[in-house]
């Protein structure tokens, strides 16, 4: 989220962007499937299945549609809308896990292993740390967690950005604000290491869990400084994205955001695929 003079989003979004750059921000809210008229162009989000309230554009012009989808998932979600791919005859999109080793397990697989490894830890006395993005990831977890019957405590930055999410509508479940020590039976949710600000004191005898796509990789575990890494990504994986093209049916797909290989599987299922890099960007316009 940059600091623009003027944002079109949904509601939820601006709400959102507010937070992070403060509420002077100037915001259009665009609801799903409610066209906008911009000009000569016609704009309407549609649901992309990422975090809550997050949308893909599409554009249409002098019979013309383009369609670009940002970060986008497939498949079900605990706090996300259900994603929503309209025809268009020119799909530009994000394509994070175009390369066919992110094959991501089955959700409901994740799901179980991240329980099984939350019960384990509160039944030994341990208190289970859950290291997540603190803008959609960890409001997915609390919402999963909680509908297992585990409440949950979250940092203070993860706590602001869920608090909007209820705001809108969006029920998390029995999740408070981290008392500044755990509470027997609770799971806590805090931001990545990476992210500055992320300790909070008072944890002793802990498990700690990271829920990334990156724990496709081997280096996962690794990477994230915790016990265990699981799978639980909010990006479309290799076949979805491929699946993701085979719906918008379009003429031309440019790919950002990803590997510049995973133009070559496109074209090999016989469409026509470009990078979108930087200078591609600047020579369409």
């Amino acid at each position: 989220m940059a600091p623009h003079e003027l944002a079109y989003c949904t509601p939820v979004t601006g709400q959102l962007y507010q937070h992070r750059h403060g509420a002077r921000r100037q915001c259009v809210a665009m609801h799903f499937k409610r066209p906008v008229e911009w000009g000569e162009t016609r704009l309407t989000v549609y649901p992309a299945g990422h975090v809550f309230g997050s949308a893909m554009l599409l554009a249409e012009t002098r019979g013309r549609r383009m369609l670009y989808t940002g970060d986008f998932k497939l498949g079900p979600s605990a706090t996300a809308e259900t994603c929503e791919l309209p025809k268009a005859d020119t799909l530009v999109m994000e394509s994070t896990w175009g390369d066919p080793r992110f094959r991501l397990p089955a959700r409901e697989y994740v799901v179980a292993e991240l329980l099984e490894r939350v019960y384990k830890a509160l039944a030994y006395n341990r208190t289970p740390v859950i290291h997540a993005y603190v803008l959609g990831k960890a409001q997915e977890v609390t919402k999963i967690l909680t509908s297992a019957g585990v409440p949950v405590l979250q940092h203070p930055l993860t706590y602001a950005v869920s608090k909007i999410y209820q705001e809108h509508g969006c029920d998390l479940g029995d999740f408070q604000l981290y008392p500044g020590r755990p509470l027997p039976g609770h799971a806590v949710i805090v931001p990545p290491r990476q992210q500055k600000g992320y300790h909070i004191g008072g944890l002793t005898r802990t498990t700690t869990l990271a829920v990334t796509g990156w724990a496709i990789d081997a280096w996962g575990s690794r990477r994230w400084g915790v016990d265990h890494v699981l799978p639980l990504s909010d990006h479309a994986d290799f076949d979805q994205l491929l699946e993701a093209i085979d719906q918008v049916d379009p003429e031309i797909v440019y790919c950002t955001h990803g590997p510049p290989t995973f133009v070559k599987h496109v074209r090999a299922r016989g469409r026509r695929a470009v990078v979108l890099g930087e200078k591609e960007q600047l020579t369409l316009f």
